[in-house]
């Protein structure tokens, strides 16, 4: 079975991948208000993501949810600088896993939640 990791793309992240074969794997979704690259990956690949994220999930379109913010970022960087969408962009972050789960481990501390005016 394939499994999905969806990266959003915003302007600074479109410009990174500019002119790359990755650009014309570029999908809009929304009604085309945002843009997202799909990473396609094995069952294996996945059981190693959620191993590492106690957040992370697979919804009702196979796609992997809910993993932090700094792998997000990981995986967005690998992907520019490989040019590609394939599996061994998931596969290189294995090796800083140790880096990604400090990072992740301090977002509580760096995303505050929203305050609201009553």
């Amino acid at each position: 079975m394939e499994y999905i990791l969806e990266v959003f793309l915003d302007d600074y992240r479109l410009s990174k991948i500019s002119g790359t074969p990755v650009e014309k794997d570029i999908e809009a979704v929304f009604g085309g208000e945002l843009k997202v690259l799909r990473v396609k990956v094995s069952e294996e690949t996945k059981n190693e993501v959620l191993k590492h994220f106690d957040t992370a999930r697979t919804d009702s379109r196979d796609c992997i949810t809910d993993t932090p913010v700094a792998f997000k970022r990981a995986l967005f960087e690998e992907i520019a600088n490989q040019k590609s969408l394939g599996e061994e962009v998931v596969k290189v972050l294995f090796s800083k896993m140790d880096e990604i789960k400090d990072l992740a481990a301090k977002e509580k501390e760096y995303l505050p939640p929203p305050k609201i005016d009553a």
